[in-house]
């Protein structure tokens, strides 16, 4: 039997939440987790455009993990990021993520925003990657590019590769119109409708990475709803694509000196001469693979400079607990030109046959207006390669991917106050390269409720890393309302 409620959005339409999709366990919507857990699922359908609340509409797939012990005090949604990430697999994953209590307190809520996963999704995929004959055709950011120098060559190898994916998505996607309505602030107004189908006055919510600009524009949209809300690693809502391009560049090229630093100060590590000379050994060793691709116990694959940036990057998200295996994999190729180690971190980065890629795409360039100007494109790349020199060409060039996307925002960005919301916990993390510690600054300062946590340590995002500080704080203000004192500062493993 479905069930009908109204949304609570400014427009009044009808949504109806079917019984179940497939799950493991088969069609009846529970399933058992690999810790006993208890999940289930359900679909939701809401509009495609809610300024045509009657029109075409589009599904919402979302996975519930049931409090431990079948006592809950609430429903916690969460989003892991991207956009483009799936909230459906990270509610698989709550085990592992969050701390016992919090599992025990609330039933947990994972859902896949419009044009993700499960959802009504965009689909980029070709019919050969489908059968699993081919590889992705194009990575999600100017990646591809990355091995070029001139904006000339830059500019073109990534215009040539979204053109691709654009033509693939246009292909694969149903309906064609979801590529139009995939923006932030209509998965806002799904997300109000998920909290009320689950019973819920205020939502509570923990969102990271991109999950925090999620997270902001909801509480912008429905202060009155907003419950304890939790950002990690945040993302400037006043900021430009072009300016988070260059933070996210800057940033990778400080975390990666702070590498250098953390590995000249280890055993082990093939960088020497301090921290300048490491940072240009690294460079020599991209320059030269990006020439000659360093071989692999793959003699079908070889890693390329711009492989190596990749692999870089996903190193460099994460703590130091990956800065072990990043010295091993730099040594194997320095020392031995060997790039297995390499090879098996960028393809881990690699764009999945899920479409994430797409959707990342998609959600970005609806969410930002785009400088459509060549001369703005080359100032753009020739500062980001000035201000960091490894990073740069893979974190620019949002505006003219976006050009040639042709699905264009026309909000512009500006700071979210939200006010009237109840108090919001914003987690900054000062090594955070991808989402730099200024960003949760800036926002935590922006919202009327705001206040800023700070980890003093390395990494994207804070929360389940290696500051019982920090889990202990988000925790407390989860399961009691209890927000830490002002300007609380955690600093590393405390």
């Amino acid at each position: 039997m479905e069930k009908t409620v109204q949304s609570s959005t400014a427009t009044t339409s009808e949504v109806t939440v079917a019984p179940s999709f497939d799950s493991a366990s088969g069609t009846d919507g529970t399933s058992e987790g690999t810790d006993d857990a208890t999940f289930s699922c359900a679909v939701v359908t809401v509009p495609l455009d809610y300024t045509n609340p009657q029109g075409e509409s589009i599904s919402i797939a979302m996975k519930k993990r049931a409090a431990a012990g079948g006592h809950s005090q609430g429903t916690l949604f969460i989003n892991p990021g991207g956009p483009g990430d799936s909230g459906v697999a990270f509610a698989e994953q709550a085990g592992t993520s969050f701390a016992p209590e919090l599992l025990s307190a609330y039933d947990i809520i994972g859902f896949d925003p419009r044009g993700v996963g499960s959802s009504t999704a965009i689909t980029c995929t070709t019919d050969d990657e489908s059968a699993g004959t081919a590889e992705p055709s194009t990575a999600a950011t100017a990646e591809t590019a990355s091995g070029t120098d001139s904006f000339e060559e830059w500019s073109e190898a990534t215009r040539q590769s979204f053109q691709d994916l654009v033509a693939q998505c246009a292909a694969g996607t149903t309906p064609a119109a979801l590529l139009d309505h995939v923006d932030t602030v209509s998965a806002a107004r799904d997300l109000d409708i998920l909290r009320a189908l689950a019973g819920q006055e205020k939502l509570t919510y923990l969102g990271f990475s991109y999950g925090t600009y999620l997270g902001a524009v909801y509480a912008e949209n429905f202060p009155g709803n907003t419950g304890r809300m939790v950002l990690d690693g945040a993302i400037d809502p006043a900021l430009s694509l072009a300016d988070q391009g260059l933070g996210q560049a800057t940033g990778f090229e400080q975390a990666l000196r702070t590498y250098v630093d953390y590995c000249q100060s280890s055993t082990g590590c093939p960088l020497s001469g301090g921290t300048d000379a490491g940072v240009q050994q690294i460079r020599n060793l991209i320059t030269s693979a990006n020439s000659t691709p360093l071989p692999t116990s793959d003699p079908n694959r070889t890693v390329t400079g711009s492989d190596i940036v990749t692999a870089l990057s996903e190193y460099l998200y994460s703590s130091e607990q990956a800065w072990v295996p990043l010295t091993s994999a730099l040594d194997q190729a320095i020392n031995h030109r060997d790039g297995s180690l390499l090879a098996v971190q960028e393809d881990q980065a690699a764009v999945s046959k899920d479409d994430s890629g797409g959707a990342f795409q998609a959600i970005t360039c609806l969410d930002y207006p785009v400088e459509d100007d060549t001369a703005t494109w080359s100032a753009q790349y020739e500062e980001a390669k000035r201000v960091a020199p490894i990073f740069g060409n893979t974190s620019v060039g949002m505006d003219l991917v976006c050009s040639v996307w042709g699905h264009n925002g026309t909000r512009k960005p500006t700071q979210i106050h939200a006010h009237g919301a109840a108090p919001i916990l914003v987690v900054g993390t000062t090594g955070d390269p991808a989402t730099p510690y200024a960003w949760s600054k800036s926002l935590a300062e922006q919202l009327d409720s705001g206040q800023l946590l700070t980890w003093e340590g390395n990494g994207h995002t804070a929360y389940g890393g290696d500051a019982p500080c920090v889990n202990d704080a988000i925790d407390a203000y989860l399961l009691s309302g209890t927000m830490p004192k002002e300007g609380l500062t955690c600093h590393g493993s405390e």
